[in-house]
């Protein structure tokens, strides 16, 4: 699968859930949404090897 992060691109072969991608890279689940195929996951969901994945970072601000 392809993911993009921050403006890097990662390469994964073997499908995972998206709970398990974010702890591969580091990132928290609270600070991190989710996309596959331009659709907003859960981290329970299963990722497969041919998804595109995109990782996109919570802003919040007053």
């Amino acid at each position: 699968m392809k993911v993009e992060c921050e403006g890097n691109t990662y390469e994964f072969e073997k499908p995972m859930l998206a709970s398990k991608l974010l702890e591969q890279l580091s990132l928290s689940r609270e600070t991190h949404l989710v996309v596959v195929n331009k659709k907003l996951v859960t981290e329970d969901h299963k990722i497969d090897r041919d998804d595109e994945v995109k990782l996109i970072r919570v802003v919040s601000g007053g």
